[in-house]
């Protein structure tokens, strides 16, 4: 009876664990020379590392040497052309700057009236984005403070208008996935596929035709739609484990209640 009392509490306990999120490790990495000097200087020089500190490049992990070039770890050299540091851009460049990692973003902006007007007093990059507190890209970004101060909020505010939607359905999706990836589901392939459809959203925010962005936000809402079927049958699953796992548990104390009915009675 003991030994049946044992297994039953183990069982539970294994079951309860295996339903338990796992918490998620990470190693802090030592600040780049760039930062350590830089973070001591008068504001002029030390505002940058506050801004980018709030970036979302900061958040992952990209720091002044991915886009300035230079030697990150030492501090003799962190600015030598030898080591490949670049500077600040001009305005011209800033586009080219940016578009080393941004290539797919870069070709739409180029092909954009924003892009046509570079070098004729049209913005750039960092004109909308900002330089060091790059913010995550989103809808956030078309706002009639920032696009009222080179023309009319109008065209602006009806291409916001129509991605909203997709913008609420990208930021429900991601925010599925990685729950299920916290319970050690693999999202892998979810995870790409919500990326490639992420990257072709922000590829219309440099776009200023209304029927086009509502066309390609429709059938970008279609691909979502099939993430969210998955999710949905992956829901399904886990709600049966947890149900076939209750019954488990039921099953197994009610076997240890009647044994000690049993034992009971025969005493």
């Amino acid at each position: 009876m003991a030994k049946l009392l044992n297994l039953s509490a183990f069982m539970l306990v294994t079951l309860i664990f295996m339903f338990q999120p796992q918490p998620g490790y990470s190693q802090e990495q030592p600040e780049i020379v760039c930062i350590q000097c830089h973070s001591g200087m008068p504001e002029k020089y030390s505002q940058p590392v506050k801004l980018w500190r709030g970036s979302i490049h900061a958040e992952n992990g990209i720091a002044c040497n991915a886009c300035h070039g230079g030697d990150p770890k030492d501090a003799a050299n962190a600015m030598s052309r030898e080591r490949g540091f670049l500077g600040v851009p001009k305005d011209p460049d800033i586009p080219a700057f940016c578009g080393r990692c941004h290539v797919g973003v870069m070709k739409d902006y180029l092909a954009s009236a924003h892009g046509r007007a570079l070098g004729k007093g049209g913005p750039t990059c960092v004109t909308c984005h900002g330089n060091h507190q790059v913010l995550k890209a989103s809808l956030e970004l078309i706002n009639e403070k920032s696009c009222s101060r080179c023309h009319s909020y109008d065209r602006a505010r009806s291409i916001r208008d129509a991605m909203q939607e997709t913008e609420t359905m990208i930021v429900a999706t991601e925010a599925r996935i990685i729950d299920f990836k916290k319970v050690g589901s693999d999202t892998e392939k979810l995870e790409k596929e919500l990326f490639a459809l992420r990257n072709h959203f922000h590829s219309l925010f440099h776009n200023v035709n209304v029927e086009t962005v509502k066309k390609e936000s429709s059938q970008i809402q279609t691909e979502l739609k099939k993430i969210q079927s998955v999710l949905a049958t992956w829901d399904q699953t886990n709600q049966k484990r947890k149900i076939a796992g209750a019954i488990a548990i039921s099953v197994m104390l009610l076997i240890a209640l009647f044994a000690h009915l049993l034992r009971k009675t025969f005493e």
